[in-house]
């Protein structure tokens, strides 16, 4: 088991910049591909970014590629995610997830932290 618990979500102008962060515990951080996802209301769960358990391939959507940059640090057993000029349609629920390899559907993923609310208003 992967237990993962997200934070750093709040509100913040259009423009304005977050940066999330995924802490692991359980089974060996650095096993496991991570990524980012969100939900808005009413929308399916949509991948953001990904990266590789080494941290030297990373993914995006290209909806916050240029903006958004993934990174994980496996001393420390976390994960992170640098929102640049956001924008409204950032506004969703944030999720990071843990599996086996990197992928861009939910499903493919093993492990689901709770989720961080980010809201961006215009």
């Amino acid at each position: 088991q992967v237990q993962l618990v997200e934070s750093g979500g709040g509100l913040v102008q259009a423009g304005g910049s977050l940066r999330l962060s995924c802490a692991a515990s359980g089974r060996t951080f650095s096993n496991y591909a991570m990524a980012w996802f969100r939900q808005a209301p009413g929308k399916e769960r949509e991948f953001v970014a990904a990266i590789s358990w080494s941290g030297g391939s990373t993914f995006y959507a290209d909806s916050v590629k240029g903006r958004f940059t993934i990174s994980r640090d496996n001393s420390k057993n976390t994960m992170s995610l640098q929102m640049n000029s956001l924008k409204p349609e950032d506004t969703a629920n944030y999720y990071c997830a843990a599996g086996g390899l990197v992928r861009k559907t939910p499903g493919e993923y093993d492990y689901w932290g709770q989720g961080t609310q980010v809201t961006v208003s215009s």
